[in-house]
């Protein structure tokens, strides 16, 4: 049998974790708001929140809730903007009001906006202005009643706030018109919340925190329930991993990946939170030039990322001159971490791009790679504290070491299941309460685990798995190349073969080019059967190339 507890690879970490350490989100929230009442918190775009400050709004927030618009424990709120002040205070909010948090990505279309609104029975929503006119458009098929809009500016001193408001809306003309019913101003609704009338609700362990969505690339987005013992549980295993490697109050975490997406909400708002650390929140990271303009400021000490956007950094001149002597951390997840960047990142910052893998339905993090390793591996870590990792086949049994297989997770942070889908989540839980992520990897004699794909991704060649995360990391080492994705296309001969998208680095690279260094490197059935150079590649709201969007693109073209 070949499962697996992580082992203490690095000097005092724990087996196991007491997920009963704090009963709830919240009470980890209001420790960390007295024990650093005077640290500063969160800051965007020149304004800098305290503890206290976070403390006083977010609880006048969860009044407001409960005594002005009256929503009760349990009730849906939907929060939809980028990484501004007001997505912790609405955050924060809403669970101290024992309220549960939906996170919705403002780059919804309405179509996908209104799906999630309904599924998760949504009752009140925190809407940033720039996406108001997609709400006008199905709000009156959902069951939201309640709508508070903010402006990207709300939070900001004065007069910078009159200023990028101003500039946004009617320079850059990023806020579409839009008439939404009854709509309140949320930044009046927090002055309006009375701090003495807020009632501290009794939440526990089981409750749920969250409904978080998954991206839908398997069909419809689901919601995953996640309750505060989960979130708590992640938090309480990912900070003791990374416990020697930071310091209570003094850390700055950089957090240009969306707070409401999974990865950034647990590592860089919950756990960095934690510690007193404060979060440097990027609302637009794809301006890579902003972005680091922004980090030039800081003696940043951790950072998380996609792979992505540590690609665009690193091919920035200005990044490569920034002073990187405080950083201690880099954690790089949401998708597989390349090669050529994570030893590019090294090169440049001296320090290792450590790769951690999860997935929404495990709160996220399942493992991580030891925080003492100096160069990149390929693996994507071992199994942290409290967690089970086992490596299966089709028919639910574990595979021997080294075997391709998939991968399974067992561990307080894993999700309670799908909302109000029981067939969905009857297909991804065993019965003995192991997740199927969905993902192909196999397991070291050490614990290591590599991942090899996404199951629904690989490529059948003539009877050869062929897995595009290999094709992709070993394209991506030729100088030449700035991204790439590898799909497979239907082959009357072969069943399926190889294309290859590319985005150049350098315009002089031609196909032919490509193609001979493709031969040079790859075994004959995985060399791609054509290569196509775009501009650009579809990705998801973090940065996560969609190859399912090319995938589509290309069948649609064979079919007309």
């Amino acid at each position: 049998m070949t499962k697996i507890w992580h082992k203490a690879y690095d000097a005092g970490v724990p087996l196991e974790i007491n997920p009963s350490e704090y009963s709830s989100i919240n009470e980890m929230l209001e420790i960390g708001f007295k024990k650093f009442k005077s640290n500063p918190a969160f800051h965007n775009m020149g304004t800098t929140l305290s503890y206290e400050d976070i403390e006083i709004q977010s609880r006048k927030f969860a009044s407001y809730l409960q005594n002005d618009l009256h929503l009760q424990k349990g009730d849906r709120v939907a929060l939809m903007m980028p990484n501004i002040l007001q997505y912790p205070i609405a955050l924060f909010g809403v669970l101290r009001a024992g309220m549960i948090a939906v996170n919705v990505n403002p780059l919804y279309t309405p179509r996908e906006l209104e799906h999630q609104l309904k599924d998760a029975d949504v009752k009140a929503i925190v809407i940033f202005a720039n996406s108001a006119h997609v709400l006008e458009k199905i709000v009156a098929h959902t069951p939201v009643k309640h709508i508070m809009v903010t402006q990207i500016g709300d939070m900001l001193k004065f007069p910078k706030n009159y200023i990028v408001n101003f500039v946004i809306k009617n320079v850059k003309k990023m806020v579409p018109p839009f008439n939404l019913p009854n709509m309140l101003d949320f930044k009046s609704c927090v002055q309006k919340g009375d701090a003495d009338k807020y009632k501290k609700p009794n939440v526990k362990p089981e409750d749920i925190a969250f409904l978080q969505y998954t991206g839908g690339t398997t069909g419809v987005a689901k919601g995953a329930i996640l309750t505060h013992k989960n979130i708590v549980s992640n938090m309480l295993q990912a900070r003791a991993w990374i416990k020697d490697f930071i310091t209570d109050g003094k850390e700055i975490i950089i957090t240009p990946l969306p707070l409401y997406h999974i990865f950034s909400l647990t590592a860089n708002c919950f756990i960095f939170n934690s510690v007193g650390a404060l979060n440097v929140l990027i609302t637009n990271p794809r301006d890579i030039p902003g972005f680091v303009k922004e980090l030039s400021k800081w003696k940043f000490t951790a950072f998380t990322g996609v792979n992505t956007l540590f690609n665009g950094l690193l091919n920035n001149e200005e990044f490569r001159k920034l002073d990187f002597s405080s950083l201690r951390l880099t954690l790089g997840g949401g998708m597989a971490v390349q090669k050529a960047v994570a030893d590019r990142w090294k090169q440049v910052t001296g320090q290792p791009l450590i790769e951690a893998y999860g997935l929404t339905e495990t709160s996220p993090a399942a493992c991580i790679n030891p925080m003492t390793l100096k160069e990149y591996n390929g693996f994507i870590g071992v199994p942290i504290p409290s967690t089970e990792v086992e490596i299966k086949d089709d028919n639910g049994n574990t595979v021997p070491l080294g075997e391709i297989g998939e991968i399974a997770i067992r561990g307080p942070q894993v999700m309670m299941g799908y909302y109000n889908r029981p067939d969905e989540t009857a297909k991804v839980m065993t019965v003995d309460g192991f997740f199927k992520t969905g993902d192909l990897g196999f397991m070291t004699e050490q614990g290591f685990i590599k991942i090899v794909d996404r199951k629904k991704d690989m490529i059948l060649v003539s009877g050869f798995n062929v897995y595009p995360n290999e094709l992709e990391d070993v394209i991506a080492q030729n100088p030449k190349v700035l991204e790439c994705a590898a799909i497979g296309i239907p082959d009357e001969k072969s069943g399926e073969v190889v294309k290859i998208f590319v985005v150049k680095k350098d315009e002089s690279l031609t196909q032919d080019e490509l193609m001979k260094y493709c031969r040079e490197n790859l075994t004959s059935y995985k060399i791609p059967k054509s290569i196509e150079f775009r501009k650009e590649l579809p990705k998801s709201n973090v940065g996560k190339i969609l190859r399912k969007d090319l995938r589509a693109e290309v069948l649609s073209q064979t079919k007309s």
